[in-house]
């Protein structure tokens, strides 16, 4: 049997029902209650997707791949170390395969994305660190085909032009600046990932 307290204070009236447990209305008031709680476990989950910058990865693993192909057709007979390297091909195919995994975690909480996001950043951050310094390498010599492999070899007429050095060079630049940028947000996706492993692991244990 329900109890019913009645308390003026202030002006105001509140009035206290006490419900016992066998009431049929405490087991609609605990559903409710249940229902309206939020899910804690995603919460870290949710954190991470925000943090991530999807479309950067996405983005600049596609343009690698592109320059990786049209490089790779123009300087057939003379690749360039970025070419030789391969780090335009398989440094873009890690960028893809991260944002589209990430792409996926958006769609459902699922804490195993999330640890594999946080894998596949590892190794954006060290292709990223590679790629830097094969691209500064790569500024400190000679166009492709301009070496002097013999005394006597004679260079093409056009490894004479400042033009082809200042193109290849600020090719390489721009493909430093994106390798630098890619760490960082690597680096940043890693950080909210840990954070995210991190606390629901706490959840858990505190459940």
């Amino acid at each position: 049997m329900a109890a019913t307290t009645v308390t003026d204070s202030g002006g105001v009236r509140i009035i206290t029902e006490v419900i016992p447990a066998t009431d049929p209305r405490a087991a609609q008031l605990t559903s409710g209650s249940r229902a309206a709680a939020p899910t804690r476990t995603s919460l870290p989950v949710q954190g991470f997707r925000r943090a991530h910058p999807k479309t950067i990865h996405i983005f600049t693993g596609i343009i690698h791949i592109l320059f990786g192909i049209i490089l790779t057709a123009s300087e057939h007979e003379n690749p360039s170390l970025p070419v030789a390297s391969g780090i335009l091909f398989w440094l873009g195919i890690l960028l893809l395969i991260s944002g589209s995994l990430l792409v996926e975690s958006e769609k459902r909480d699922n804490l195993v994305l999330v640890r594999t996001c946080c894998v596949l950043n590892v190794g954006v951050a060290l292709g990223a660190l590679v790629a830097t310094a094969v691209h500064g390498t790569a500024i400190t010599r000679l166009p492709p085909g301009c070496e002097r492999r013999l005394p006597l070899h004679i260079p093409p007429e056009w490894c004479l032009s400042t033009h082809t050095k200042i193109l290849s060079n600020g090719l390489d630049s721009t493909f430093v600046l994106l390798s630098l940028l890619e760490f960082c947000v690597a680096v940043a996706a890693l950080a909210f990932g840990y954070e995210a492993v991190r606390q629901h692991s706490y959840t858990h244990m505190a459940l």
